[in-house]
């Protein structure tokens, strides 16, 4: 917890500090029951995955009534500690895995996260229309605008365009190159937030539909 009070502390209520709290005892939890976090990385849920998801947080300030598809959750990142950060926000997560997702649902009801629910559903098989997508590193950037682009509205409320913001890590260049030339891309490393030597080579990417 120290971490997140160290880049968010003015702007947390007790509430949510209290949600961020119950997540290093749940994720242990249901890691006894569904590998949904590496059991090796467990002790760096909050620096690897908490931390880690609400760069997004730093990076955009959503409006209330913004809706949000998390592709490809996986263990809940980074739609629960984003469903925490914005409580007037709506997210969906979604992923193809069901033992996940039933983690994640009985996360996201033991916080009481009244504006996330989680679904098993493969992106190219959702029939939804929300503001932007938001993702961990599942596939190259292609990929996830290709499943993206359908899901986003063209006309949105935020001061930042509906689009697609991923986090992703590692040399990004010949990934980013593959997207057509016409495409508004932004890149930006997470430095630009975090000191933490863990996120050197981690960047948020984001796609403008």
């Amino acid at each position: 917890m120290e971490i997140l009070e160290k880049y968010f502390s003015s702007d947390l209520t007790d509430h949510q500090r209290d949600q961020f709290a119950q997540l290093d005892q749940l994720y242990r939890d249901w890691n006894e029951r569904v590998n949904i976090i590496s059991r090796k990385d467990i002790d760096n849920l909050y620096p690897r995955h908490v931390l880690h998801s609400l760069a997004i947080a730093k990076y955009a300030d959503f409006k209330p009534g913004t809706e949000i598809i998390d592709l490809g959750t996986g263990g809940g990142f980074p739609g629960v500690p984003l469903a925490i950060y914005f409580p007037q926000v709506r997210f969906r997560l979604i992923d193809g895995t069901g033992k996940k997702i039933r983690a994640v649902q009985g996360i996201i009801e033991t916080l009481g996260l009244t504006n996330a629910v989680a679904q098993q559903v493969r992106a190219e098989d959702l029939r939804a229309k929300v503001d932007f997508v938001v993702c961990r590193a599942v596939a190259t950037m292609d990929k996830l605008v290709n499943w993206s682009r359908p899901l986003i509205k063209m006309d949105g409320h935020n001061a930042l365009p509906n689009g697609l913001i991923a986090l992703k890590g590692g040399d990004l260049t010949a990934e980013l190159a593959e997207l057509p030339k016409s495409n508004y891309v932004e890149r930006v490393p997470f430095s630009a937030y975090f000191d933490e030597p863990i996120f050197e080579h981690k960047a948020i990417i984001y796609w403008q539909r």
